[in-house]
């Protein structure tokens, strides 16, 4: 995430708000430009917080704080800390998250989906001397070196975060970070006056718990202890039987840590009483401190701290560095991190000075702002972590959904493209399918014209073929006619009328009604026929002895003409001249011929 070169850093005290906006130069220097320092009203039931929202805003509304991100410390009383030794192998990152999330699980007394947690692995090396008794019987010391590593575990209650980071969202501003106080507290330590060759305990008494910090070479152990400024104030309070608010009040006009062994007690009785009631809450509060060194000792394997540096507003009690010099036989100072710093020329440094010991955990803010620090846990609420990698995916979202309005746009150009191809397609096959029709019409009717034309060229060829069909048969007829027989008449008949009526003078009928037809009648009926399938001939013989054997000498003519099937005589007739024998003769067509 690209960082402003302004921050705000928020620190929420267990009795104060303190806010400071830090700005940056390009070589990394930082610069305070503006603070704020105000008390809390501590709500005294149980179950009710101070009023943060209200005193927030009304902070950055009379400093005219501007930063746009912010860095958010919280105390560490509600916090749960541990220090875990992890297996020696590991099998990778995704293990130790493992591991470490079962520790934290043992710890926290809530479902982990309630709170915020992370971790810091951290890497402890040492070596260890023993004596190996060589082959000759001789001693050789031997350097024999270890490597383990360690993970500091901080959880807080998701809502105890929320109630802080809604607040600083709905201001507009982007909350980068939340931590418990040690965390920047010991990173502003880390880069100021902790090198990383020595042991050192860093004490910060707050108002109502006290952060205790070893930092060993690169190893950190944290604890909260809940006693501190306010365990003075109730004593006080519970000392005299006066309310809490009259006991802070009196703590801060006379009190002071009295010194061990023979001393001058001070004039007034009441600072007496004070400051060896501040020594028994003090005593209480060394004796969680050397159980906690004797724990990171025994238990971590950790050094004894060699110095202590001292912060927090518990810590500017009179006489506290000496009571600690007194009790742990080290060094004792206070931690001032303002070195790390460059105070800027409308800070009102008296104002500053007053509230100093208090500002080192927004200093540990500023110096995370632009190096990297040794502590890096950040408890940032899960809503904040969603939001920001879905910011985060914002630009690949808007470029997903550019390049598939471009795809969209593209596909339907391609599918406009391919319906104006198509429609032109059918249109072009429309007009060609016009065009066809147009021609098959044409065709029809030149195709009707064609069957016409050919009917009547047909018909005029069959009259052409026919035209001289009767020559033919005639001349046929003639060339089978014997010598002694000719003919009379010849006339195209349709289908025979059988009759069985027999001459009543005994001779042979005619076959049909042609013999008794008149000649209008064969008129009328050759007018009526469609076709001719007979010829009725008549005709006469010279020969009357020998007709049997004419007749037949015919029939064997017709039985091969080309023109005729058949021939029946069908009745004789006896003409007027002497000699004659008159016939009637019908000879069956093989092709009937039409008229």
């Amino acid at each position: 995430m690209a960082k402003d070169n302004r921050l705000l850093a928020v620190d929420v005290g267990g009795d104060s708000l303190k806010m400071a906006e830090f700005s940056f130069s390009a070589d990394g220097a930082i610069t305070l430009d503006k603070f704020a320092f105000r008390k809390i009203d501590v709500p005294q039931e149980a179950g009710e917080s101070p009023d943060f929202a209200g005193l927030y805003h009304e902070m950055l509304a009379a400093h005219g704080f501007t930063a746009r991100q912010v860095r958010l410390s919280l105390p560490a009383q509600s916090s749960f800390l541990k220090l875990s030794k992890l297996p020696p192998t590991l099998g990778s990152q995704k293990a130790i998250g493992r591991i470490v999330e079962f520790e934290a699980r043992q710890s926290v007394p809530y479902s982990m989906d309630e709170v915020e947690w992370g971790y810091q692995l951290m890497r402890h090396a040492w070596e260890e001397k023993h004596v190996e008794t060589q082959e000759d019987g001789s001693s050789l010391e031997v350097n024999e070196s270890h490597e383990e590593f360690e993970a500091l575990f901080i959880a807080v209650k998701t809502e105890n975060i929320t109630e802080y980071t809604d607040v600083i969202g709905d201001s507009g501003k982007e909350v980068l970070s939340v931590n418990i106080a040690p965390v920047p507290l010991f990173n502003a330590a880390k880069a100021t006056q902790i090198k990383d060759d020595e042991c050192v305990l860093l004490l910060n008494i707050g108002h109502r718990s006290s952060s205790l910090i070893i930092s060993d070479h690169s190893r950190v152990f944290i604890r909260s202890i809940p006693i501190a400024g306010y365990a003075i104030t109730l004593q006080i309070a519970k000392e005299f039987g006066i309310k809490p608010e009259e006991a802070e009040a009196l703590k801060k006009r006379h009190g002071f840590v009295a010194l061990g062994g023979a001393y001058e007690e001070p004039e007034s009785e009441l600072a007496a009483t004070i400051s060896k009631i501040a020594r028994n809450v003090m005593t209480r509060l060394h004796g969680e401190v050397s159980r906690s060194i004797n724990v990171w000792r025994s238990q971590h394997g950790g050094n004894q701290p060699t110095r202590v540096l001292l912060a927090g507003g518990g810590s500017t009690m009179m006489y506290m560095p000496d009571f600690f010099h007194e009790k742990l036989r080290v060094p004792v100072d206070y931690l001032n991190t303002f070195s790390a710093i460059t105070i800027g020329p409308e800070v009102d440094r008296t104002e500053l000075q007053a509230v100093a010991p208090m500002f080192q955990e927004l200093i540990g803010m500023s110096i995370r702002h632009v190096v990297n620090c040794s502590l890096e846990i950040t408890l940032l609420p899960r809503s904040i972590r969603k939001q920001r990698e879905l910011n985060r995916r914002k630009p690949y979202f808007y470029a997903s959904a550019a390049v598939l309005v471009v795809c969209l746009s593209i596909f339907a150009s391609g599918v406009s493209m391919m319906l104006s191809f198509n429609r032109q397609r059918v249109d072009r096959v429309k007009q060609a399918v016009g065009q066809t029709d147009a021609k098959r019409q044409e065709i029809s009717q030149l195709t009707g014209n064609l069957g016409g034309a050919k009917g009547a060229f047909d018909e005029t060829m069959r009259l052409f073929a026919e035209r001289n069909i009767w020559t033919e048969v005639i001349a046929e007829l003639q060339s089978m006619m014997p010598d002694t027989m000719w003919l009379l008449t010849l006339e195209g008949v349709g289908d025979p009328q059988e009759s069985n009526r027999e001459n009543p003078e005994g001779g042979a009928r005619p076959a049909g009604n042609e013999a008794n037809m008149s000649d209008l009648q064969r008129f009328i009926a050759a007018a009526d026929l469609t076709e001719i399938k007979r010829l009725h001939v008549r005709g006469c013989t010279l020969v009357l002895k020998d007709r049997t054997l004419q007749e037949e000498e015919l029939r064997s003519k017709i039985a091969k003409s080309k023109y005729f099937a058949s021939a029946e005589i069908s009745s004789l007739w006896q003409p007027s001249e002497v000699n004659l024998t008159g016939f009637d003769m019908f000879l069956v067509l093989k092709t009937p011929i039409k008229k």
